[in-house]
């Protein structure tokens, strides 16, 4: 299928690119990339030939938050039409941050507002070294509600409250000690390291990788027993997999295992 604002591709090894294809906007989200987004997601959710998807952006940013046109759009509308706006894009993140595969952010030059809300809904952020960050909603009179549930789950309260409210610019660095970020490199080194992590993510089970994903959602907010007897339940129902039983054969006969990408 093809797009307007974003691109989407899959190579040999089950690896899709999704990149953001608004350059001349800095990649600011409008209602179209919403819709492609959720799409895009939708189908990559459904592909079994997709292990791990790659989220950049096309051009010098990641992507600049909301477009203006669109944000001129919400002002227009009364308070029902701001709702399903904003419920359009909470939902589009909440598939990204579903997505029974892995999602890899590769994020340069700057990442505001709805932007690091996308950088929220990836599992594993590699950010280059100058990236700039902010929530500038409170300079509107606004806030960073829609994204917050994710924002606020990745970095923890105690960050979020250091950068919701003053809008003022953040780097990497921060974003790294906070936890969202994985990784902090140079701009020449972004492919490189983006990488590194694929390929140890396609040394494991595809299957595994999306349950233990699964099982991360899952954890939040659970605790004591009923988290022992989750993650046993989970390990038990994992153990009985065609996966595991290949897995356990190929470690034990010291081979590699089916899905290891071939030297």
């Amino acid at each position: 299928m093809s797009y307007d604002t974003i691109r989407v591709g899959i190579d040999e090894r089950g690896v899709a690119r999704v990149v953001l294809n608004r350059p001349d906007k800095h990649n600011a989200m409008n209602a179209a990339m919403i819709a492609e987004l959720t799409e895009a997601a939708t189908r990559l959710a459904a592909d079994e030939s997709v292990r791990v998807v790659i989220l950049s952006g096309e051009g010098p940013s990641f992507c600049a938050g909301g477009d203006l046109g669109w944000m001129r759009d919400q002002a227009r509308k009364d308070r029902a039409g701001r709702t399903d706006e904003a419920l359009t894009l909470a939902r589009m993140l909440a598939l990204w941050d579903g997505l029974p595969k892995p999602v890899i952010g590769q994020v340069h030059g700057a990442a505001y507002g709805g932007g690091i809300g996308l950088v929220a809904v990836c599992d594993l952020v590699i950010a280059e070294e100058d990236t700039r960050f902010a929530l500038t909603e409170t300079r509107l009179g606004l806030i960073p509600a829609t994204i917050g549930p994710f924002v606020v789950r990745g970095m923890g309260n105690a960050f979020a409250r250091q950068v919701f409210f003053t809008a003022r610019p953040f780097d990497a660095d921060f974003l790294l000690r906070a936890g969202l970020v994985a990784r902090v490199c140079a701009m020449q080194d972004l492919e490189t390291t983006v990488e590194e992590e694929l390929s140890a993510i396609l040394k494991c089970a595809p299957g595994a990788v999306a349950d233990a994903k699964a099982l991360c959602a899952r954890l939040s907010g659970v605790e004591g027993e009923d988290a022992m007897q989750m993650t046993a339940d989970a390990l038990a129902e994992r153990w009985e997999t065609e996966e595991a039983r290949a897995g356990i054969a190929a470690f034990f006969a010291r081979e590699a295992p089916p899905w290891a990408p071939a030297r």
